[in-house]
């Protein structure tokens, strides 16, 4: 198995180096030639399998130069112990058809600890193969949750070093919190004056700088990506709906005669295109049901191929789909060209000096055969956590929310009465201010005051990591210009 690069198909490169580097030199994703494929009965044993078995089993189809023993060493150190009974991603089902993937009982409790708990292991394991000893710089975009799990996965691990932007009003006070307290020598946390896209903008500028990269080996290191546009952080994603397919198994062949619908609330793509290569590997996920908040640029491509991030940008209560810039766009039109490098580098270059782009009648058309895009505002989100408590006994959490909304939408629409997966992207503790506001109940000002209160009004027991919190101490107050991450990163570096 080889990957290439989306704006250069002749850069041909090994998993380990692709996982190793996270972007291509010339600014492209790293995306496998070739898709592996499951039949019926590798399907029927994976159903038999614990969720580490199954993780084994795919990665093993993506990562062909790594060795067996490699691949369990990090499948078992990353799942195993790490998440609520070891099971990463239970399914629960709030009626006949709906099925909601719960993708929250990690260290961090939101969807991103399927992923970067491994992604650790996966990049050490390749830069002993192809970095040649460097030590690995890791810079980091966050719009909340893969700030948080990405530094818990890289918490003290040899020769690493880890930076986080994330945008000063962007995120919830949980999620700054957890961000800012976290522990271990090899971290560091800043926010930005600007949004996300400010902040992942300015991290692939930083990226794809020669002057930078050139006094970073002059120091021996590299740097990688701990975001999706890594493929070290995309391929354990598509592992959860291969996994999520196989208890739907469970319910017999008559319940999935038809397959089923995803629907995934997604501001980068990057969780909504594991699922298209889930799809790709022979899950037979029917349609893939792409669901915004406000900043619905995303609904709009889908929907005209026409994609313009001068827009609004809002500042939403699902802070972690505030994303105008959704990078892993990019992986799903270089398939829908059939790897047509030249015309994604111009679409890209178009969207970076223009700010929009227009896909041809073509590929727009195999974008509407495979997904269906939909976005919910502000009341929709909160009027959908209440009715789903009170109808369900269920709490979700506000990025959860709006899948649920938008699928409502999607089933109106079109009559479709397929069972669904839903992605449930985090605890609704994570956001207890917008949760408790949403089910009419008076909100404390206190962050932990307001947890203990949705605690007590929906009798639920709010995650352990948490309520840790509440004691830990802030170690990271820092906050800098979009236009200076670059003088923070080589500040941080001692590089000159």
């Amino acid at each position: 198995m080889q990957y290439t690069s989306t704006r250069d198909n002749k850069a041909v490169v090994s998993s380990a180096y692709a996982i190793a580097h996270g972007i291509s030199v010339e600014g492209g994703l790293f995306v496998p030639e070739t898709v592996p494929t499951l039949e019926k009965a590798d399907f029927e044993a994976l159903a038999k399998l614990d969720y580490v078995a199954r993780a084994e089993y795919i990665l093993k189809g993506f990562l062909t130069d790594f060795t067996d023993s490699e691949i369990a060493y990090c499948a078992e150190g990353a799942y195993l112990g790490n998440f609520d009974e070891d099971k990463p991603a239970p399914l629960k089902a709030l009626d006949d058809k709906t099925n909601i993937l719960e993708l929250w009982h990690g260290p961090t409790c939101a969807f991103k600890d399927l992923a970067l708990q491994i992604l650790p292991y996966l990049l050490t394991t390749s830069a002993k193969k192809v970095a040649d000893g460097k030590k690995t710089v890791i810079l980091v975009a966050t719009s909340g949750d893969t700030g948080k799990a990405a530094l818990e996965g890289f918490c003290d691990v040899k020769d690493t070093e880890i930076m986080v932007f994330y945008p000063s009003d962007g995120v919830s006070p949980m999620q700054q919190l957890q961000m800012n307290t976290q522990k271990g020598e090899n971290v560091y946390v800043c926010a930005i004056k600007g949004n996300f896209d400010d902040a992942q903008t300015g991290v692939k500028t930083i990226f794809t700088n020669d002057e930078i990269k050139a006094l970073l080996k002059d120091n021996n290191m590299q740097f990688s990506s701990a975001n999706s546009i890594n493929w070290g952080r995309l391929a354990p994603q598509i592992i959860y709906y291969v996994s999520a397919y196989c208890d739907l198994l469970q319910k017999g062949e008559d319940y999935l005669k038809d397959g089923f619908n995803v629907c995934v609330p997604t501001g980068n793509f990057g969780n909504i295109l594991a699922a298209y290569y889930a799809k790709a590997m022979g899950v037979p996920i029917n349609k893939l049901i792409c669901a915004s908040n406000s900043n619905n640029v995303l609904t709009d491509f889908i929907n005209t191929g026409v994609y313009d991030r001068n827009r609004s940008f809002y500042t939403t209560i699902s802070p972690s789909m505030d994303i105008l810039i959704s990078s892993n766009l990019e992986r799903m039109l270089y398939e829908l060209t059939e790897k047509d490098d030249k015309k994604i580098a111009l679409w890209q270059s178009e969207l970076k000096e223009n700010g929009k782009y227009t896909v041809d009648e073509t590929v727009l058309a195999k974008l509407k055969e495979l997904f269906w895009g939909g976005c919910c505002d502000e009341a929709k989100t909160q009027k959908t956590i209440k009715e789903t408590f009170e109808n369900y006994g269920y709490l979700i959490d506000t990025h959860t929310a709006v899948a649920v909304s938008v699928y409502e939408d999607y089933k109106k629409e079109t009559s479709d009465a397929r069972p669904v997966v839903i992605a449930s992207t985090a605890s609704p503790y994570k956001f207890a201010h917008s949760v408790l506001e949403s089910l009419g109940i008076e909100v404390p000002a206190d962050e932990f005051e307001a947890v203990d209160t949705l605690s007590d009004k929906t009798n639920t027991t709010p995650p352990a990591p948490l309520s840790v919190l509440k004691t830990a101490k802030v170690r990271f107050s820092n906050l800098c210009e979009k236009q200076d991450m670059s003088k923070v990163v080589l500040n941080r570096l001692g590089i000159k």
